[in-house]
């Protein structure tokens, strides 16, 4: 198995209010906000849930593709992509009785861009 990077925009221009956290010291305000993104993102399902919606056709995933894969009831599958779209790496669009989600693009530049060194 293997990842791709993906070129996205920023959802949230974390980039334009902080530096990268190893060049000058964090405000408190901006260390709040980041530690809300990163948190987001700590999670092993989340992680994947981003990685299989990325993977998925058209970029796009229904919760009813990633319960089986995932080995997850749909209440918490429903639970993790809430916290992913509150914290604005999915966007969610309603067909029907069902949801869809997409990878906001840019979203994981901004969270990565605080965390080099260069």
């Amino acid at each position: 198995m293997y990842m791709t990077v993906m070129e996205l925009l920023p959802v949230r221009d974390l980039q334009a209010c902080c530096a990268p956290i190893t060049r000058e010291t964090v405000s408190a305000e901006n260390a709040a906000s980041l530690a809300v993104s990163l948190k987001a993102l700590a999670d092993p399902a989340r992680l994947r849930i981003i990685s299989m919606v990325a993977a998925h056709e058209d970029q796009e995933a229904c919760v009813c593709d990633l319960t089986e894969p995932l080995g997850l009831s749909q209440p918490t599958v429903s639970h993790h992509l809430k916290v992913l779209v509150d914290a604005g790496y999915l966007t969610r669009s309603k067909r029907g009785t069902w949801a869809y989600y997409r990878l906001v693009p840019g979203a994981l530049d901004g969270a990565a861009a605080l965390l080099t060194t260069v």
